[in-house]
C-alpha cells in the first residue's frame, strides 16, 4: 500500500470512529423537559396524572428523559400565560385550561356548551380526537400531546341552590368565556378568574359560590367554605372546561428519533383518557370529603334540570352566531362533538 493510500484509509477509519463515537453519544443523550402548571401538586392532575406521565416517560426512556415538574406557576407568570410559556420556549411542557386565553381556542370551544358531556374518560377520548379533526390549526405552534376535559361541572355555593330562581344575583365563577355567558342566561352575576384565586375570592367574599368539578375542590378547601353543592339530573353536567398537555415544538425536534418515539407514545387519545380517568376518580374523592363534612349535596330532579337546559340553550346560539363571524360552521362542529361522544360514551 502506498503512503497516499494509507493516509486516506487512516483519514477514512478516523472520520468512521467519530461517526460512531458521535452515534453513540447522540445515543446516549440525556435531557430534562420542564413543565409547568398552575395547581398544587396535591390536586387531581398534578398527583394522578402529570406525575405518573413523567415518570412513565422518564422509565421508558431508560432515565434518558428527565421531567422536571414546577408546580402553582412556581416558574412565574400567571395561569393564562401557560400556553405562550410552551409556544415559546420559556418551558418545554405546560398543563393548561384552555378557556383561560378567551377567543384564541374558538374551534376547541364547543365542548364549553351547557351539558354537552359527562364522565371525563370518555368525553376526554372524545375531545382529543374532535381536535385532531377539527381544530389542529389551532395547536399548530405547538406539539399538542394531549386535549381533555374534567367530569361533569356542577354549583359550589355558600347559600343553596335548589332551582333557576335561587341563583339570580348570585356572584359565581366561571372558569370561560362561555361558561361565563352560560352564567349570565341562568341568571347569576358571572365573575371571570383562573381556579387558583377561588379560595381567596370565596373567603373574601368576592363570590358568592363557584362552578367547578368535584375533582378540584379538596385543594381548594370548598367544602370547608361552601355547604351547598347542586348538580343535574342525566349523564351530563352543567358545563365542562377544556384542557391541554403541550410541548415546544423546538424542544421535541431536537429529541433523537428514539426518544421522540417516547413522547409519541405518551400522547395522543390514551394519554387523553388517561388524563380524563384521573379526573373521574378525583371526582370520587371530592365528592366523598363534602359528604364526610355533612353539607348539603342536591341533584335536581328531569323536570328542573330540562329548565336549566331549556334556558341555557342560548349559549349554544349565541356561539354559533359569533364563530360564523370567524368563517367557522359552529352548526356542524356542534354535531360532530355529540357525535364522537356518543360514540366514546358506547
Amino acid at each position: 500500500m502506498t503512503f497516499l493510500r494509507r493516509r486516506k484509509a487512516i483519514v477514512a477509519m478516523a472520520a468512521l470512529g467519530a461517526a460512531s463515537l458521535a452515534g453513540n453519544a447522540l445515543a446516549q443523550q440525556t435531557v430534562t423537559l420542564r413543565l409547568h402548571q398552575f395547581l398544587p401538586p396535591t390536586a387531581t392532575i398534578p398527583a394522578r396524572a402529570l406525575v405518573p406521565w413523567a415518570k412513565k416517560v422518564e422509565a421508558e426512556s431508560g432515565g434518558r428523559i428527565k421531567v422536571q415538574l414546577f408546580h402553582a406557576m412556581s416558574m412565574g407568570g400567571s395561569p393564562p400565560q401557560l400556553f405562550d410559556q410552551a409556544r415559546d420556549g420559556v418551558v418545554d411542557l405546560t398543563w393548561t385550561v384552555l378557556g383561560y386565553t378567551p377567543g384564541r381556542f374558538n374551534k376547541a370551544e364547543v365542548f364549553e356548551l351547557p351539558f354537552m358531556s359527562g364522565q371525563a374518560e370518555p368525553a376526554s377520548r372524545a375531545f382529543h380526537e374532535y381536535v385532531e379533526k377539527f381544530a389542529a390549526d389551532e395547536f399548530k405552534d405547538v406539539k399538542l400531546l394531549a386535549a381533555h376535559t374534567h367530569g361533569p361541572g356542577l354549583f359550589h355555593t355558600k347559600t343553596p341552590v335548589a332551582g333557576l330562581e335561587s341563583l339570580k344575583g348570585k356572584k359565581i365563577r366561571g372558569g370561560s368565556r362561555v361558561i361565563n355567558n352560560m352564567l349570565l342566561k341562568l341568571g347569576a352575576t358571572p365573575v371571570g378568574m383562573p381556579v387558583p384565586a377561588v379560595t381567596e375570592a370565596i373567603t373574601k367574599g368576592v363570590l358568592d359560590g363557584t362552578t367547578i368539578p368535584w375533582e378540584v375542590t379538596p385543594s381548594l378547601k370548598i367544602a370547608d367554605l361552601v355547604k351547598n353543592h347542586t348538580t343535574f339530573a342525566g349523564p351530563t353536567g352543567l358545563f365542562t372546561q377544556t384542557f391541554a398537555l403541550v410541548m415546544n415544538r423546538n424542544s421535541y425536534e431536537k429529541l433523537p428519533a428514539d426518544l421522540k418515539k417516547v413522547i409519541d407514545a405518551n400522547s395522543g387519545v390514551e394519554t387523553a383518557a388517561f388524563f380524563g380517568r384521573a379526573m373521574d376518580e378525583g371526582d370520587k374523592v371530592g365528592l366523598e370529603v363534602a359528604k364526610k363534612a355533612g353539607n348539603s349535596i342536591v341533584t335536581l330532579d328531569a323536570a328542573e334540570t330540562q329548565r336549566w337546559k331549556t334556558t341555557a340553550a342560548a349559549v349554544e346560539a349565541d356561539w354559533v352566531k359569533e364563530v360564523q363571524g370567524k368563517n367557522i360552521d359552529g352548526t356542524k362542529l356542534v354535531a360532530e362533538a355529540r357525535a364522537l361522544i356518543a360514540k366514546h360514551n358506547k
